[in-house]
């Protein structure tokens, strides 16, 4: 099929992607996509290219006053009027702009940070099976995948893990206006949800000002800053710490819940690899890349053309806004031989674009690898003869045009091992 025999918006192509995506690759792999209003870049090479160059292609999209989008603009309209109006501080900016802001969080996930880490993540794992392990079901999704990078995230942000429910909810609400299915209604709730974000974590914020702890935002509060406009120290203002925490707070669990779901229905639709991985650990690292690779989390993000410029022999006019296709790059047939197909063996699978590249490359992947493989480790030692609820299971994934995540995954099994398992087991 060609291109334009789908579209993105329609409920079979968002639950399946992948025949559009690969439609594009082979026939028009910089493709203008009309229902994103887009330059669509499909191919792997060519999305690092993008990557490379900000000084061509921008992170800061309405550099040139490229609109949000209706559900963007009434969700950022009520945030401006009730609480702090949104700065560009990762998002939205190229370096060096960027890589200022970068510096005030480059140590909180390091790999040497994750590794020391691990007991910590296991412990955290092993209380979320105990909430379920005895019942022999769950909705994986809500009892595990979601709850663990919250109760993550939130600890290193210094959040109370009763308020975990309302970080996700935060979460959601930050996201879901851009992802293309939120109704005016919706939109303005969300900027609602936002504006509550916004005024626990000023609270929050005071309290740290006044008795600083060991977690993120005590540091994000008492670290200066060096301004790269002026080239002077000063401390963050209140528009900029909303904007980091906005971030941290939705790249601190969104795509890890999704990661974590995603690769347990891989294995689920596949009988015996479960069982694989037990026998043999040593893959598991590597079906983790290969999870990434195969089933990314965000299907693409955005970029704006500064100037007139040219991708694979595609004119792009300045100001063109452009799709950066990172679950299309990581099924490019060039990159990845038999890319359509789940390996979980493949050679090379760490080359996924999953996490980005180049100055916005993700800074939490190396904790996102670490939950998932102390996840995974642990579901496996606790859990046995783990299979689908309902056999008809449709997969079904959250309203998104850019987000990839299932809605639910409710699952049956036995317990093969009650007690608490920690094997220090690190990812790295």
């Amino acid at each position: 099929m060609k291109p334009d025999q789908f579209n993105l918006l329609d409920d079979s192509t968002r639950e399946c992607p992948f025949p559009y995506l690969a439609a594009i690759r082979a026939n028009e792999p910089v493709y203008f996509m009309e229902e994103l209003g887009a330059y669509y870049v499909s191919r792997y090479e060519d999305v690092r290219h993008v990557k490379k160059h900000p000084e061509i292609f921008s992170n800061n999209i309405y550099l040139l006053g490229s609109s949000r989008g209706r559900s963007r603009d009434l969700a950022e309209e009520y945030r401006s009027q009730h609480g702090w109006a949104r700065v560009s501080t990762l998002q939205r900016t190229d370096p060096p702009v960027h890589t200022a802001y970068r510096k005030l969080i480059n140590s909180a996930f390091t790999v040497a940070r994750v590794r020391e880490m691990t007991s910590y993540i296991e412990s955290v794992v092993n209380d979320l099976i105990d909430n379920f392990i005895q019942d022999g079901r769950c909705d994986f999704v809500a009892d595990f995948a979601i709850p663990l990078p919250c109760t993550v995230i939130a600890d290193q942000l210094g959040v109370p893990r009763d308020r975990i429910g309302d970080l996700k909810r935060w979460s959601d609400a930050m996201l879901a206006p851009g992802g293309g299915f939120t109704d005016d209604e919706a939109a303005v709730e969300c900027g609602r949800q936002v504006v509550a974000a916004q005024e626990f974590f000023a609270q929050v914020i005071a309290e740290r000002r006044e008795e600083p702890r060991d977690d993120i935002i005590t540091d994000l509060v008492h670290t200066a800053f060096e301004d790269p406009q002026t080239g002077q120290n000063r401390m963050l203002e209140m528009d900029e710490l909303m904007d980091l925490l906005d971030q941290l707070l939705t790249g601190g669990n969104e795509t890890t819940t999704s990661a974590i779901g995603s690769g347990l229905m891989l294995l689920l639709q596949r009988p015996g690899t479960i069982e694989r991985l037990r026998d043999d650990p040593r893959l598991l690292r590597n079906f983790i890349e290969e999870s990434l690779r195969f089933e990314t989390p965000v299907l693409h993000l955005w970029r704006i053309a500064r100037e007139d410029t040219e991708l694979s022999g595609v004119a792009i006019p300045k100001g063109s806004l452009i799709a950066i296709g990172y679950a299309s790059a990581n099924r490019d047939e060039a990159v990845f031989p038999d890319s359509e197909e789940f390996t979980v063996d493949r050679k090379k699978a760490g080359a996924h674009l999953a996490f980005g590249s180049g100055p916005h490359h993700c800074p939490g992947a190396p904790l996102a690898r670490q939950e998932m493989y102390s996840a995974f480790t642990i579901l496996f030692r606790r859990l046995g003869n783990i299979r689908l609820e309902d056999n008809d299971e449709r997969y079904l994934h959250t309203p998104s045009n850019f987000l990839r995540g299932l809605e639910t995954l409710n699952i049956r099994f036995e317990v093969a091992d009650p007690e608490h398992y920690s094997p220090g087991a690190s990812a790295f």
